[in-house]
């Protein structure tokens, strides 16, 4: 009998997600001058290993906080948060050192956060090895093979003041490479560069995600940005609401073609945000219908909502045909 309820209870629990990087109706609240900001609201997010991926979000979305939580440089609130085998919400000091040091990398926006003025960009690069006891000798060569991996090799003898802005990042993505990290973080990497360098310091991500295999999420604002990776997640008031896949499809025709389809997030709860651009043109408010098919659900706008609708459209058209109105009058 004992084993029949573990086996129903084990049934019945929710399945955990599986990934590199795995989210679980993550919290994270702040106290600011006496008053709680709840900046993750039960945020669900799964990364499987080798993906590259975009989350993208409006300032104050939660997508910094997320960052920062991930990175090991904040502690979430509650919920779960694992990252490579590392339980975020459990480890100790040391343990959240030892895990920025080795297992993460981070590149921020400022490129003059990334880098140490007063070093050349293979010293640079050369200094988180210092902390895991890698020889000189050996640190060199790997500083070395990551500058020439993207496309940075000319820059190894200069100090970042005489570099590009796009240089400075693809360093960056060397320095953020040096100990083979599992996933990197990059903060609004391309913030501060022109949309050609952007591109360049993309490519470089890229490269670092296929040739050393590393797991990259980027944090971005920018939905064009976004658009350079297969997966984009959006977070809206502390949760994932949508996420965008992009795939190449062969048409009959044997033209290979883009294309990208957006879904909505459906938490453990059952709950899911709806576009805000959907829910403003049909003037969703509070409460919709639903309606159970045999393939899918319907959603639709309540009386109040539909009548609000309506009254627009008949606004909009009478604006429309004033003008018109007047015009003939006058001739």
């Amino acid at each position: 009998m004992d084993e029949l309820r573990r086996r129903a209870a084990a049934a019945a629990a929710p399945q955990r997600e599986e990934g590199l990087v795995v989210c679980e109706n993550l919290v994270r609240i702040y106290q600011t001058e006496g008053v709680e900001v709840q900046a993750l609201q039960g945020l669900d997010l799964a990364v499987a290993q080798g993906e590259m991926i975009a989350v993208i979000g409006a300032s104050g979305s939660g997508k910094s906080t997320l960052l920062g939580i991930l990175s090991g440089q904040d502690v979430p609130t509650a919920g779960a948060a694992e990252v490579a085998g590392h339980d975020l919400l459990a480890m100790k000091r040391r343990e959240r050192l030892e895990y920025r040091r080795t297992t993460v990398g981070f590149v921020w926006q400022q490129t003059s956060r990334n880098l140490l003025p007063y070093l050349t960009a293979a010293e640079n690069v050369m200094l988180p090895m210092t902390y895991t006891g890698l020889k000189r000798s050996r640190r060199r060569a790997r500083a070395e093979e990551l500058l020439d991996l993207l496309s940075v090799g000319h820059c190894r003898d200069r100090t970042p003041d005489t570099l590009s802005g796009g240089e400075q990042q693809r360093v960056a993505v060397a320095v953020a490479n040096a100990n083979e990290p599992r996933v990197l973080f990059a903060d609004e990497p391309t913030g501060e560069l022109d949309t050609a360098t952007s591109d360049e310091v993309f490519a470089a991500l890229r490269r670092a995600n296929e040739d050393l295999g590393v797991t990259v999420i980027v944090v971005t604002h920018d939905a064009l940005v976004s658009e350079q990776v297969q997966r984009t997640v959006g977070i809206r008031n502390g949760r994932t609401s949508t996420e965008v896949l992009r795939r190449v499809a062969t048409g009959e025709d044997g033209v290979e073609v883009l294309t990208a389809e957006e879904y909505a997030v459906l938490d453990a709860s059952g709950r899911l945000q709806l576009p805000g651009e959907f829910t403003e043109r049909l003037h969703m408010r509070k409460r919709v219908r639903l309606a159970l098919e045999s393939d899918h659900i319907g959603v639709w706008p309540d009386e109040a909502a539909r009548r609000a609708k309506s009254d627009a459209e008949d606004a909009e058209d009478t604006e429309d045909a004033e003008p018109t109105a007047r015009g003939g009058r006058s001739g």
